[in-house]
């Protein structure tokens, strides 16, 4: 492949610099030249240690560069609207971190600007991209398995610095925010539909005012279920069940899947409790990052679909604001 889509990125925020940046860079599609920060210093200094030819001290200035066709927006979860509509009507193709917005409505924005633009924008949900969640819904599919009944998901980490934006409540911080969209994300991708209703329960650090641990129900059409607790304040653990009718799989790490290092899934039919029927399948590594980078890539090339557009992302935050309505009503809300 001689023709690479060149790529700006707004901020130089840590999971840029030290994951997502990276590994795009390492792509077969993909070319990194600008990069932007509101400290010029920071942009240059990052630009320097990342090998990137162009850096900017102004958002503004990147996306007015003519060279660039596409934005990588990490920047806090509050800027995430207003910067991807700035650079779509700017001329570029956003890969926006998630969550696309704070709201569904947020979200609805985007797509207006996404309309008048033509322009292709994508939530950066990168494990969907990664072989091992392929072979998870492959597996489904298959009905080896059974009939797919319930996913419990577990998402934690320990954060208490109140300079970090996760525990910003006026920015967008918070447990669901940053790591329960993932559980929403990957119930609808093996479920292959969306939540009809949810309920969740919320508890909110009293300094911070963010919620530390966040536990839901969602419920998928034929009373499927998905079962999930985030936390900013428990101890760092991530895991995914899905039960069906004949067997289970779990994955060993779901959502931070190491770039260069084997992954695996485990099935196990339940003939018994010590693992009879247990069998571990391996993933070969590979970096999520990377994939995720050349699928957008090669969409904006024209050759081939964007696997999940804008349109995904709004099913997936109209979820969110729904548990957060339930955290106010005490009661089941709809997820349409």
């Amino acid at each position: 492949m001689s023709k690479k889509v060149r790529w700006g990125v707004l901020s130089t925020a840590q999971i840029g610099r030290n994951h997502v940046i990276p590994a795009m860079q390492a792509g077969e599609a993909t070319e990194i030249v600008a990069i932007a920060s509101r400290d010029e210093a920071r942009a240059r200094q990052a630009a320097t240690e990342l090998g990137i030819s162009k850096a900017y001290g102004s958002y503004e200035a990147l996306l007015a560069d003519p060279e660039i066709d596409a934005i990588y927006n990490p920047l806090p979860n509050h800027l995430h609207a207003d910067l991807t509509i700035w650079a779509l009507e700017a001329g570029k193709h956003v890969l926006c971190e998630k969550p696309i917005a704070l709201d569904a409505s947020e979200a609805r924005a985007i797509e207006a600007a996404q309309t008048r633009t033509g322009l292709l924008v994508a939530e950066a949900f990168m494990v969907r991209f990664h072989p091992q969640w392929r072979k998870v819904r492959e597996i489904v599919e298959s009905g080896r398995v059974g009939e797919v009944r319930a996913i419990q998901t577990i998402f934690s980490y320990y954060l208490t610095d109140p300079e970090n934006i996760r525990n910003q409540p006026d920015i967008g911080g918070g447990g669901l925010y940053d790591v329960g969209c993932y559980a929403i994300n990957t119930a609808r991708y093996v479920f292959g539909s969306e939540a009809e209703r949810v309920i969740g329960l919320f508890d909110l650090d009293p300094d911070l005012g963010t919620d530390r641990m966040t536990s839901g129900l969602a419920e998928f059409p034929g009373r499927r279920h998905l079962a999930f607790t985030c936390a900013t304040q428990l101890v760092p653990t991530q895991s995914v069940t899905i039960l069906g009718t004949k067997g289970r799989l779990e994955i060993a790490i779901p959502f931070n899947a190491p770039a260069g290092a084997e992954t695996t899934i485990a099935f196990d039919d339940g003939r018994d409790l010590n693992g009879g029927g247990r069998e571990t399948i391996t993933i070969p590594a590979s970096d999520q990052y990377t994939l995720q980078g050349d699928a957008f890539s090669r969409a904006v090339l024209g050759e081939e679909p964007l696997p999940w557009g804008l349109a995904d992302a709004v099913l997936n935050m109209q979820v969110l604001d729904a548990l957060f309505r339930s955290a106010q009503s005490g009661q089941w809300e709809r997820a349409g």
